[in-house]
């Protein structure tokens, strides 16, 4: 059945406490998640071990920014921490019909502070279940959460990508390579293949973890010039979500899964057409030797062809984007109100876009406030509705 959508925010943030879901970790490792404290501010705090204090601060909005604070901010009584009902409210207040939700604390690679891995997987299942199971059950068209995928090894991930499948979730969010590692590896092909084959959306919010190495080359080229890593040479103009894309490009991952998408949330998108651009000189200029030293085989094609083709970019606000979009592709953008962070301009998203779309042509407004995310996360096909302004 068709959905009547206006706006779809494809970058929204589920802020709640652990207490609303930790009762689902099995008994044996209860002790092991993560759980709530009051601190002496008044605010609320999460604990999980050998992580830091995970502070609920600035992640409230709705207020002017005269009052945004770093600390003695809580879960109760403020937008976007309580019930999916209420929820559904704040995405009326907003005039925002549907959102994708990420969890902080999970896309962070937060939980795996836990280092028993059967009590980090527990962790993980267990807020996925309250997801599917709980909270999106109140609207599955409106709240749009993202799954956690485990940081731990292929098999946990492609067994919790297949959970949250069977349970119903619109998409999955990984905070590293399948294989729990900060590079691409060969046993991650097991993951895109299926995620290809259950047809599960992808998602990074901002990028992956950049602790550890970046990639594993063919080569070792011995002792080199100072500067002379090809990953970080190709993206020294590009934040964390460019240099995860090279790590895909060089390793091959696109070749070998044309069909693979992957949504890069809360990047902005102004800075892509200058990565873009040098890039591809950069590559031009260096694949000789990256070539000659690192055994790094030449690609296909520039390497921004790929990123345009199989990446698609989150912004909330960014009006020096809005105008290059053509240069980054209007097909590969989306929207979000980053709600309830401090980033976006919850309730009054409405005016926000009024002002960043302002001459922007219908066709174009449709496809980064709604059928962009359609498309991306398999939702229902859209009923005519009128747009924003």
């Amino acid at each position: 059945m068709a959905r009547k959508y206006r706006v779809i925010s494809a970058d929204s943030h589920l802020e709640i406490s652990p207490d609303c879901w930790t009762r689902r970790v099995p008994a044996k490792y209860r002790d092991r998640a993560p759980r709530l404290v009051k601190l002496p501010t008044g605010g609320d705090g999460i604990i999980v071990e050998n992580c830091p204090l995970y502070v609920v601060g600035l992640a409230v909005t709705g207020k002017p920014y005269e009052h945004h604070a770093l600390t003695g901010v809580t879960y109760e009584g403020n937008p976007g921490t309580g019930s999916p009902d209420q929820r559904l409210r704040e995405q009326d207040q907003d005039r925002v019909d549907a959102e994708v939700l990420f969890t902080s604390a999970g896309n962070l690679r937060f939980w795996r502070g836990i280092h028993d891995d059967e009590a980090y997987r527990a962790v993980v299942h267990a807020y996925n279940e309250f997801l599917a199971e709980e909270y999106c059950a109140a609207d599955r068209d409106r709240l749009l959460a993202m799954g956690v995928i485990p940081s731990l090894s292929v098999e946990a991930a492609v067994a919790e990508l297949e959970y949250c499948s069977r349970a119903g979730l619109k998409g999955v969010a990984l905070n590293t390579f399948p294989s729990g590692k900060s590079y691409p590896t060969a046993e991650d092909d097991r993951f895109w293949s299926a995620a290809l084959d259950l047809g599960m959306p992808i998602t990074v919010h901002v990028g992956f973890m950049t602790e550890g190495p970046t990639f594993r080359y063919k080569r070792d080229p011995g002792e080199v010039a100072f500067g002379g890593d090809p990953i970080r040479v190709l993206t020294r103009f590009g934040g964390t979500s460019g240099l995860n894309t090279i790590q895909f490009i060089l390793a091959g991952v696109f070749d070998r899964f044309p069909k693979l998408k992957i949504f890069w949330a809360e990047t902005q998108i102004g800075w892509l057409p200058y990565f873009y651009e040098q890039l591809d000189d950069t590559y031009r200029r260096s694949r000789h030797w990256m070539e000659r030293y690192f055994g790094i085989e030449p690609l296909k094609r520039n390497p921004s062809e790929y990123i345009r083709e199989h990446c698609y970019w989150g912004f909330v606000y960014d009006p020096l984007g809005v105008r290059l979009r053509h240069e980054i592709g209007v097909d590969k953008i989306m929207w979000g109100n980053d709600f309830p962070h401090a980033a976006g301009d919850w309730p009054c998203s409405e005016r926000v876009l009024e002002e960043m779309l302002k001459g922007v042509p219908e066709e174009e407004r449709h496809k980064m406030l709604l059928s962009n995310a359609v498309e991306f996360f398999r939702l229902a096909p859209i009923q005519k509705s009128s747009q924003v302004g």
